[in-house]
Protein backbone atom coordinates (compact mmCIF):
# COMPACT_ATOMS: atom_id res chain seq x y z
CA UNK A 1 0.00 0.00 0.00
CA UNK A 2 1.17 3.55 -0.79
CA UNK A 3 1.20 6.19 1.62
CA UNK A 4 -0.95 8.23 -0.44
CA UNK A 5 -3.36 5.59 -0.23
CA UNK A 6 -4.06 2.20 -1.54
CA UNK A 7 -2.14 2.28 -4.71
CA UNK A 8 -0.54 -1.04 -6.21
CA UNK A 9 2.02 -2.45 -8.59
CA UNK A 10 -0.30 -3.34 -11.02
CA UNK A 11 -1.89 0.20 -10.92
CA UNK A 12 1.65 1.90 -12.45
CA UNK A 13 2.48 -0.84 -14.74
CA UNK A 14 2.21 2.20 -17.27
CA UNK A 15 3.83 4.50 -15.50
CA UNK A 16 7.22 6.53 -15.43
CA UNK A 17 9.44 4.00 -13.71
CA UNK A 18 10.32 6.36 -10.44
CA UNK A 19 6.50 5.85 -9.99
CA UNK A 20 6.81 2.24 -10.37
CA UNK A 21 9.83 1.77 -7.65
CA UNK A 22 7.72 3.87 -4.96
CA UNK A 23 5.02 1.29 -5.21
CA UNK A 24 7.26 -1.46 -4.91
CA UNK A 25 9.02 0.08 -1.92
CA UNK A 26 6.04 0.88 -0.34
CA UNK A 27 4.42 -2.62 -0.91
CA UNK A 28 7.03 -4.34 1.02
CA UNK A 29 7.52 -1.55 3.47
CA UNK A 30 3.84 -1.88 4.86
CA UNK A 31 4.00 -5.53 4.33
CA UNK A 32 7.00 -5.49 6.53
CA UNK A 33 5.31 -3.23 9.31
CA UNK A 34 2.33 -5.59 9.29
CA UNK A 35 3.53 -8.46 10.25
CA UNK A 36 3.11 -7.32 13.89
CA UNK A 37 -0.65 -6.90 13.34
CA UNK A 38 -2.27 -8.96 15.92
CA UNK A 39 0.59 -10.19 17.75
CA UNK A 40 1.36 -10.39 21.40
CA UNK A 41 4.67 -8.53 22.57
CA UNK A 42 5.67 -11.77 23.60
CA UNK A 43 4.94 -12.94 20.34
CA UNK A 44 6.26 -10.00 18.32
CA UNK A 45 9.72 -10.63 20.74
CA UNK A 46 9.99 -14.44 20.39
CA UNK A 47 13.73 -15.66 19.22
CA UNK A 48 13.00 -18.78 16.63
CA UNK A 49 16.50 -18.36 15.02
CA UNK A 50 19.78 -18.36 16.40
CA UNK A 51 20.66 -14.94 15.60
CA UNK A 52 18.70 -11.40 16.86
CA UNK A 53 16.10 -11.66 14.34
CA UNK A 54 12.49 -11.16 15.68
CA UNK A 55 9.40 -9.81 14.39
CA UNK A 56 9.77 -6.59 16.11
CA UNK A 57 13.35 -6.63 15.80
CA UNK A 58 13.08 -6.92 11.62
CA UNK A 59 10.71 -4.11 11.73
CA UNK A 60 13.23 -2.45 14.07
CA UNK A 61 15.92 -3.18 12.08
CA UNK A 62 13.77 -1.78 8.97
CA UNK A 63 13.57 1.47 10.13
CA UNK A 64 17.48 2.11 10.04
CA UNK A 65 17.56 0.74 6.87
CA UNK A 66 15.43 3.80 6.51
CA UNK A 67 17.47 5.75 7.93
CA UNK A 68 20.99 4.68 6.46
CA UNK A 69 19.64 4.78 2.88
CA UNK A 70 17.35 8.04 2.76
CA UNK A 71 19.18 9.87 5.83
CA UNK A 72 22.63 9.18 5.92
CA UNK A 73 22.78 8.33 2.74
CA UNK A 74 21.28 11.59 1.04
CA UNK A 75 22.13 14.01 3.75
CA UNK A 76 25.92 12.71 4.35
CA UNK A 77 24.79 13.11 8.01
CA UNK A 78 26.55 10.43 10.42
CA UNK A 79 24.89 7.35 12.41
CA UNK A 80 25.79 9.69 15.70
CA UNK A 81 23.98 12.47 14.29
CA UNK A 82 20.82 10.77 13.46
CA UNK A 83 20.75 8.68 16.23
CA UNK A 84 21.30 5.01 14.90
CA UNK A 85 23.54 2.42 15.52
CA UNK A 86 26.57 1.88 14.17
CA UNK A 87 25.95 -1.72 12.38
CA UNK A 88 23.01 -3.33 10.80
CA UNK A 89 23.78 -6.24 14.00
CA UNK A 90 22.83 -3.78 16.30
CA UNK A 91 19.60 -2.81 14.87
CA UNK A 92 17.87 -5.94 15.75
CA UNK A 93 18.62 -5.41 19.34
CA UNK A 94 15.24 -4.36 21.33
CA UNK A 95 14.82 -2.17 24.51
CA UNK A 96 13.07 -2.70 27.20
CA UNK A 97 10.84 -0.12 26.51
CA UNK A 98 10.32 -1.05 22.86
CA UNK A 99 6.33 -1.94 22.21
CA UNK A 100 4.51 -3.16 18.89
CA UNK A 101 2.54 0.26 18.78
CA UNK A 102 6.15 2.07 19.13
CA UNK A 103 8.29 0.33 16.60
CA UNK A 104 5.45 0.40 13.82
CA UNK A 105 5.22 4.01 14.50
CA UNK A 106 9.08 4.46 14.49
CA UNK A 107 8.32 2.71 11.03
CA UNK A 108 6.30 4.65 9.35
CA UNK A 109 7.52 7.78 10.44
CA UNK A 110 11.01 6.71 9.13
CA UNK A 111 9.47 5.69 5.99
CA UNK A 112 7.43 8.87 5.74
CA UNK A 113 11.18 10.94 5.84
CA UNK A 114 12.44 8.56 3.17
CA UNK A 115 9.78 9.71 0.77
CA UNK A 116 10.16 13.32 1.69
CA UNK A 117 13.85 13.04 1.54
CA UNK A 118 14.13 11.39 -1.97
CA UNK A 119 10.89 13.66 -3.36
CA UNK A 120 13.59 16.32 -5.01
CA UNK A 121 15.48 13.82 -6.48
CA UNK A 122 15.49 11.89 -9.47
CA UNK A 123 16.36 8.57 -10.45
CA UNK A 124 19.38 9.28 -11.65
CA UNK A 125 21.09 11.64 -9.49
CA UNK A 126 23.75 10.69 -7.20
CA UNK A 127 23.61 10.53 -3.33
CA UNK A 128 26.87 10.90 -1.37
CA UNK A 129 27.09 10.01 1.99
CA UNK A 130 27.33 5.72 1.59
CA UNK A 131 30.57 4.44 2.80
CA UNK A 132 30.51 3.06 -0.94
CA UNK A 133 31.20 6.35 -2.38
CA UNK A 134 28.54 8.15 -4.69
CA UNK A 135 25.27 5.95 -5.83
CA UNK A 136 22.39 6.72 -8.01
CA UNK A 137 19.18 7.31 -6.54
CA UNK A 138 17.66 4.17 -8.71
CA UNK A 139 20.74 1.64 -6.92
CA UNK A 140 19.11 3.14 -3.46
CA UNK A 141 15.72 2.13 -4.43
CA UNK A 142 16.38 -1.23 -5.80
CA UNK A 143 19.21 -2.30 -2.79
CA UNK A 144 16.06 -1.14 -0.43
CA UNK A 145 13.88 -3.08 -2.15
CA UNK A 146 16.05 -6.16 -2.05
CA UNK A 147 16.48 -5.66 1.27
CA UNK A 148 12.80 -5.06 2.37
CA UNK A 149 11.97 -8.19 0.56
CA UNK A 150 14.18 -10.43 2.19
CA UNK A 151 12.94 -9.76 5.45
CA UNK A 152 9.45 -9.24 4.35
CA UNK A 153 10.30 -13.54 3.72
CA UNK A 154 11.92 -13.62 6.83
CA UNK A 155 8.93 -12.51 8.61
CA UNK A 156 6.24 -14.52 6.30
CA UNK A 157 8.02 -17.59 8.04
CA UNK A 158 8.59 -16.38 11.72
CA UNK A 159 5.08 -15.75 11.74
CA UNK A 160 4.30 -19.02 10.57
CA UNK A 161 6.26 -20.58 13.58
CA UNK A 162 4.86 -18.09 16.05
CA UNK A 163 1.01 -18.88 15.00
CA UNK A 164 1.52 -22.40 14.59
CA UNK A 165 2.01 -22.56 18.53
Amino acid sequence: MSAQGTTIAEDVFHQPMRAQFEVFLDEHRAALNSCLDGLTEEQARRSLVPSRTTLLGLVKHATVVEKVWFDEAVTCRSRDEIGIPATPDESFILDDADTIADVQRAHRQACEESRRATASLDLDDLVHGNRRGPLPLRWVYLHVLRELAQHCGHADILREQILAD
